[in-house]
């Protein structure tokens, strides 16, 4: 990914730095011309919030690390570039677009994530062997071309990737006992000490995954291989609390929308705070988990801590109803 120096860019900062950002952000037909060529205005910030509020980021107006990855990802068409697993993995829109026609046909390339990652590949070989394509794992014009003339009519399917979670999901033990939990959080060592220890006494697995930077989280669950994720993330000067779970690219997370729904209902009232709902995001630390997501990003600090065992109780309540019926019932016809 191209780097940028500068980073995070504000309204008022000036440069070839803002100049790049404007340029990129009118390729995704977000308006900045009102500004100066180079000068973070107001009508670059409100570029960067609508940009922000489509892609399920936090909506600020700062383009920090974040924000400047998901432009730069946004801006790749399938097509652009040759597509294939290498270190660090390939992300990006063209990705995105890649994974949701392989899952449309019937071929699993995991979540729909833009990032390249092993199981994409896999789905990639097993289409071009399906289809008498050279099978090199590359996605190049020929394969291109060969999704684009099997594919027609078959954009607006469900990624088979969709229909495998929910299903496992489904016949998954209905039961706490025996799941392995990550819980991750920064600067709530109380909350999260106490919600590890109810959710041990309940019979689960607990891995507390606490680095500050969201994706070595996410790296540290998915290498213990853990059930489910839930994040705990204070925000402060707000009484207030709102979940989140993985949406992007057109796909969700079945599980962590059922979750983020089950948190959301149970912890304002613990907490005695405004119920700021439940929202689909793309942050890393719900992109890039292998498996159901949440995050809980919750306020006053000093409340949170103080009712550390109540928010402990009903977080552990809603991680077992979650286990329970952790997607929707299907409806009988």
């Amino acid at each position: 990914m191209p780097a940028l120096n500068g980073l995070p860019l504000r309204a008022g900062d000036r440069g070839e730095e803002v100049r790049d950002l404007q340029q990129r952000l009118a390729g995704l037909s977000l308006d900045t011309s009102h500004d100066p060529a180079g000068h973070f205005g107001r009508h670059t910030a409100n570029a960067i919030c609508v940009f922000q509020e489509k892609r399920g980021l936090r909506v600020d107006g700062v383009c920090g690390d974040q924000t400047w990855a998901a432009v730069v990802e946004a801006g790749y068409r399938l097509g652009d570039r040759l597509v294939y697993l290498r270190q660090p993995m390939l992300r990006g829109d063209d990705v995105a677009s890649l994974q949701r026609r392989l899952g449309a046909l019937g071929f699993d390339a995991g979540r729909v994530d833009g990032i390249f990652g092993s199981q994409t590949q896999s789905a990639l070989t097993e289409f071009q062997r399906n289809t008498g394509l050279v099978v090199d794992g590359v996605c190049g014009p020929a394969t291109i071309h060969g999704l684009e003339r099997l594919g027609k009519g078959h954009d607006e399917r469900e990624p088979v990737a969709v229909v495998r979670e929910t299903e496992a999901l489904r016949h998954a033990p209905p039961t706490l006992d025996g799941k392995h939990v990550a819980l991750g959080g920064q600067g709530l060592h109380a909350v999260l000490s106490a919600t590890a220890r109810t959710l041990v006494e309940a019979g689960a697995e607990v891995t507390l995954v606490q680095h500050p930077d969201q994706s070595e989280q996410a790296a540290e669950a998915n290498a213990c291989g853990v059930d489910v994720y839930l994040g705990l993330f204070l925000v402060a000067g707000r009484e207030e609390c709102s979940s989140a779970h993985y949406a992007g690219h057109r796909y969700e997370s079945t599980g962590g929308r059922r979750l983020a729904e089950l948190v959301q209902g149970a912890v304002p009232a613990a907490l005695g705070v405004r119920d700021a709902g439940v929202r689909g995001m793309s942050l890393p630390i719900l992109k890039e988990t292998r498996m159901p997501a949440v995050l809980c990003q919750i306020g006053p600090p000093e409340r949170v801590v103080a009712r550390a065992a109540v928010l402990a109780c009903v977080l552990t309540g809603a991680l077992s109803d979650w286990a329970a019926q952790p997607c929707d019932q299907v409806e009988q016809s």
